[in-house]
């Protein structure tokens, strides 16, 4: 299971002692966590509490014909057994925060089955036993269609999608491959990749005095709480969403089937349902990374200067939404050219929808991008780093703005110094321990800088403390003490006096966890709130028992930001050893530097970073879902199957960072929560080539395919 960050050796501070933003910090709540005294969605206990068990389609594409419900329902404990035929109605002809929700959320509304592991039923019952044993009694029968689930750049149904940002070009690209002295044509591709959180997703609804409350684990309250309102056509007050502790999200814990189910549950029952995925469930419900193809074309002068740079990505979609994988748009603000080309295409087919996962579109796109840079520099005898560097831009290459801050050289620079990047040999191939070849590698990693509006309410309290409450969400990244910290700054207060209330939907408007943009977007709220209360309070005079309570929202003030570039950056450094007698392939080192902005806590700042390079590493060597092409489900979904890193794969990995302020930037926090993994897994193949002089393009680096590769090389 995947946890959300790393520990790390640090010396640290209690998070209650005192103390300043920029010095470590120990969890807020790492006590609760620790002993058991947090309590997850999943395992919080209620009165009259009924369980709900899904069943999933097991055809690829058809109709259901019926669903044999009468004897399920005389099981012991089962109390309904809602379907298609008898669930309430919902309408998901809205738009809500991420734009119009995939139509998984009209569960139940009809007999259409667009994949495998598409909801047909849920059995609710007085137990979690009793309902799965009643779910798999269930007998559900379909009338099968043709289905296709074959994914791959040359499907005759690829297309560009509408909308801005899928296509950007300047220049003549093919006048500038064909004047280059180097070029390099090549096409990376990597798997379909699974989220993997540590807690499932789960969620309780229940109704109280006229108003739905539903108990979940969720990357944005409000967000949930606005879609539930819209689907289920009620008053936006009349729905309160908490999410106190999240094992884990990356993108998946959104507005998912398990909260609507709940909430259909509870209304049909009149008492609490709380319905949980199961492992092999979320394989199919909660969106994973689609897989890509992806052909770079780059095209070089003969002292490596770039003059063609082209990016064209393909990624999968289902049938019934459209979901794009980015990772064309990496390369956009990293390399100066005189042509660009970059295009993201996408292909419809009988599969569930992808979803947003650890920088999404940038974590594939890198190890395309990145990889090609290094044969590159190859080609044209040049040492990586020396290319990057010929090829920094002044400017945004597309958009021609300044950028507020751009430290990717100075992450090379300390990087390549720590790592001992002058005393590599560059010739593939040379150097060998024992049985090992040995080979380092690196690449660049970047990130946008995203911000939303939000709202923040600060109390001045009677004792002298001070309560914070925002709808902000710890998904295990360590935002409640980040959030304490910048209150305890912003008020000029210890941080023993800082109380941070989070994960609630009557708190008002607040960016969620994803894109990097929370607690960027969190600590503006925060500080806009901190100061006109600190006015308050400078007027002086008692503090009556209710406190002082000031409220702040950030919408219009992110309009003042100036229009620039932002984006984290970073240099990704790895070593590693082939064993081409049976193809094992060992990280030995690997060190990431970054240029993030300002770092609120250097110990729950350092795990993420951490957190993303492992995943890199397991990007780069384990990590591949397999669909079935007869029928179109996972051959194996499940972690005995779904392979990623375990603590033996992972070596000692060094994540720090280089100073990067902004000097026009209110807050400065540009967020480290996707920058890690970006960039690791080309710097891992760019270090396998280094070792064996084999180039792969096709992740993950699986023995078999070093194997291949060894013996296509000697043949």
């Amino acid at each position: 299971m995947r946890a959300q960050s790393m520990p790390t050796r640090t010396t640290t501070t209690s998070a209650v002692t005192g103390g300043a933003v920029g010095a470590s910090y120990t969890r807020v709540e790492g006590r609760d966590k620790v002993t058991g005294t947090a309590r997850y969605a999943g395992e919080i206990p209620y009165a009259e509490l009924a369980h709900g068990w899904l069943v999933l389609s097991t055809i690829a594409r058809g109709r259901i014909r019926s669903i044999e419900s009468d004897a399920v329902r005389e099981m012991p404990g089962v109390l309904a057994v809602l379907h298609h035929g008898n669930a309430p109605r919902v309408d998901g002809d809205y738009f809500g925060m991420m734009g119009k929700p995939d139509p998984i959320v009209e569960v139940f509304q009809h007999d259409r089955v667009p994949f495998v592991g598409w909801p047909v039923a849920l059995v609710v019952a007085e137990t979690s036993e009793q309902a799965r044993e009643a779910a798999e009694a269930l007998v559900v029968r379909y009338d099968e269609e043709p289905h296709d689930i074959a994914f791959s750049s040359g499907h005759p149904d690829t297309y560009t999608p509408d909308g801005e940002g899928h296509l950007m070009e300047k220049g003549d690209l093919e006048a500038e491959l064909a004047a280059s002295a180097h070029v390099v044509d090549e096409e990376y591709t990597t798997p379909e990749e699974h989220h993997s959180s540590m807690e499932p997703h789960a969620a309780m609804a229940r109704w109280d005095s006229g108003r739905l409350e539903v108990v979940d684990s969720n990357q944005g309250s409000t967000w949930v709480a606005e879609e539930l309102a819209k689907l289920f056509s009620l008053d936006p007050a009349s729905v309160r969403v908490r999410s106190e502790h999240i094992g884990g999200a990356f993108g998946s814990k959104g507005l998912r089937v398990h909260q609507i189910l709940a909430v259909m549950a509870a209304t049909v029952l009149d008492r609490p349902v709380r319905v949980v995925f199961t492992r092999r469930q979320m394989f199919s419900l909660v969106g994973y990374r689609s897989p890509t193809a992806q052909r770079v074309r780059l095209g070089a002068d003969a002292d490596g200067r770039l003059r063609a740079v082209d990016h064209r990505a393909h990624s999968l979609t289902s049938t019934v939404h459209e979901f794009v994988e980015g990772s064309a748009g990496f390369g956009r603000p990293m390399y100066a050219t005189d042509a660009h080309h970059s295009v993201n295409r996408v292909v419809r087919l009988d599969v569930p929808t992808p979803t947003y996962m650890r920088a999404p579109g940038e974590a594939p796109g890198s190890f395309a991008l990145e990889s090609a840079l290094d044969e590159l520099a190859e080609r044209s005898g040049m040492d990586p780093i020396a290319l990057r560097v010929r090829n920094e831009p002044d400017v945004g290459p597309l958009s021609g703005l300044p950028f507020a801050s751009r430290n990717l050289l100075a992450c090379f620079d300390e990087g390549a110094r720590r790592f001992g990047w002058a005393e590599r040999d560059p010739r593939p191939g040379v150097r060998r321990e024992g049985r090992w070849l040995l080979g380092t590698g690196t690449a660049a990693a970047t990130f946008p800088v995203i911000v939303m509006p939000s709202t923040a309410a600060i109390t001045a309290e009677a004792d002298g403390t001070f309560t914070v409450r925002i709808t902000a969400s710890d998904v295990g990244t360590g935002a409640r003490t980040a959030l304490t910290l910048i209150a305890a700054e912003a008020l000029d207060v210890a941080q023993d006096r800082v109380h941070v209330r989070i994960g609630d939907s009557d708190f008002g408007p607040a960016a969620i966890s994803g894109g990097s943009m929370g607690t960027r977007s969190w600590a503006w709220a925060i500080r806009v709130a901190a100061a006109d209360l600190r006015e308050q309070l400078a007027l002086g005079g008692d503090i009556p028992s209710q406190g002082i309570t000031v409220r702040s929202d950030t919408s219009s003030a992110l309009g003042t930001l100036s229009q620039k570039e932002r984006h984290s950056f970073g240099a990704q450094f790895a070593e590693v050893a082939v064993d081409v007698t049976t193809g094992e392939v060992r990280v030995r080192r690997m060190l990431g530097m970054f240029a993030a902005g300002r770092i609120i806590n250097p110990l729950t700042a350092r795990s993420q970073l951490i957190g993303g390079m492992t995943w890199g590493l397991s990007m780069a060597l384990h990590e591949e879902a397999v669909r079935d092409q007869a029928t179109g489900g996972h051959v194996g979904a499940d972690f005995a199957s779904y392979h990623f890193a375990a603590n033996a794969d992972v070596p000692d990995i060094e994540a720090d960072w280089v100073d990067d302020p902004d000097a026009d930037d209110p807050v400065g926090i540009k967020g480290i929560g996707e920058i890690g993994i970006v960039g690791a897994a080309a710097a891992i193949a760019n270090a396998v080539w280094h070792a064996t002089g084999v180039r792969h393009r096709a992740l993950p680096i699986r023995p078999d395919r070093v194997l291949d590769a060894a013996g296509a090389r000697d043949a």
